[in-house]
């Protein structure tokens, strides 16, 4: 089986040489990779003459138009039986490959998703970052964790899809969470979808605080946007950031008459702090992990009660992506 690996790209050269670097590291290489590069001003087309040797390449330059048309420009170019998404700023493990074979092997599917992780190489604030996007304690597990408190949606940051399901469902759609709506999508047209855990990448995220609050404030805002288009798809565990947030809040106001109640975040937060001291055994990324969880929770839960005001209560129209600020390394 062929796969096609499509890498929408915008001004990253240096996150794309890292990616190529591991596909070329593949113990199996049954794959094609289109690079797309969507408009960009540092192009990274000088990269890949080292590399074609290794595997195919396939590059194209188009006008900027943002991530979802840029997937689907790769997907209609695509000859692989088997589509995969990856972002640029991600990193294969060697094996990735050679597992994905093995786990299609055992059982086929037509839709997977696999985790991220933080490789040991990574700064202290991007373990942190991850720590916030991967643990359960901050994230319930949605994207592939060890407990999962939600159907599985693959993201495009490790997502991969038949090509006869491409032919079914049919393209991304310009909108926030464009990934989760093509896995519902797909689900709800009656094909299988798996989380494979063993088929992990490693998530390389650039981003300093500020960043990191929008990204995850869109986030608030696309489950919103999702619960729209799919009514029935916002569960219990997507409020709470927003929950947290408003109850924050309240305890900060109540604590002026009751200053025991600020235990209670206090508590939470350390809770934080020595989940990530026992995963990555650091006293610097533990207390980067409990800024890294604030911003986490503040940012996406504004942006879930900014969308629920504005798009379900005042029935504001839904934007298209094209008419939003774009954000291309997100996780």
């Amino acid at each position: 089986m062929l796969y096609s690996i499509i890498v929408p790209v915008y001004n990253r050269p240096g996150e794309v040489q890292e990616l190529l670097e591991s596909l070329a590291a593949q113990t199996v290489k049954p794959f094609e990779l289109l690079i797309i590069e969507d408009g960009s001003k540092e192009r990274c087309d000088h990269l890949l003459d080292r590399y074609r040797s290794s595997f195919t390449i396939h590059y194209y330059y188009k006008p900027n138009s943002g991530r979802s048309d840029t997937r689907n420009y790769g997907m209609e170019r695509a000859t692989g039986d088997y589509l995969l998404f990856f972002d640029s700023d991600v990193i294969l493990p060697p094996f990735y490959f050679e597992r994905l074979q093995e786990a299609m092997g055992k059982e086929y599917c037509d839709c997977f998703g696999g985790p991220d992780a933080a490789d040991a190489s990574f700064s202290d604030i991007q373990k942190a970052v991850n720590h916030s996007m991967t643990g359960f304690w901050t994230t319930g597990g949605i994207r592939g964790g060890k407990v999962v408190t939600e159907k599985f949606c693959p993201r495009t940051f490790n997502m991969g899809l038949s090509k006869k399901v491409y032919e079914t469902v049919g393209d991304f759609e310009d909108m926030m969470g464009e990934d989760i709506d093509l896995s519902i999508r797909i689900r709800k047209a009656g094909f299988k979808t798996r989380l494979i855990r063993e088929v992990f990448v490693y998530h390389k995220r650039r981003v300093d605080l500020g960043r990191f609050f929008k990204q995850v404030n869109n986030f608030g805002q696309a489950r919103i946007w999702l619960q729209i288009k799919h009514p029935g798809s916002l569960k219990a565990v997507h409020t709470l950031p927003a929950l947290m947030l408003v109850a924050g809040a309240l305890l900060i106001v109540a604590s002026v008459f009751y200053p025991w109640l600020l235990l209670l975040p206090m508590a939470y937060l350390l809770l934080i702090f020595f989940d990530s001291l026992v995963k990555n055994r650091s006293l610097k990324v533990a207390a980067l992990s409990v800024v890294t969880a604030a911003v986490q929770i503040s940012g996406y839960g504004t942006g879930f009660l900014k969308a629920l005001w504005f798009k379900m209560i005042l029935k504001q129209p839904l934007e298209t992506k094209k008419n939003l600020t774009k954000i291309y390394n997100r996780g």
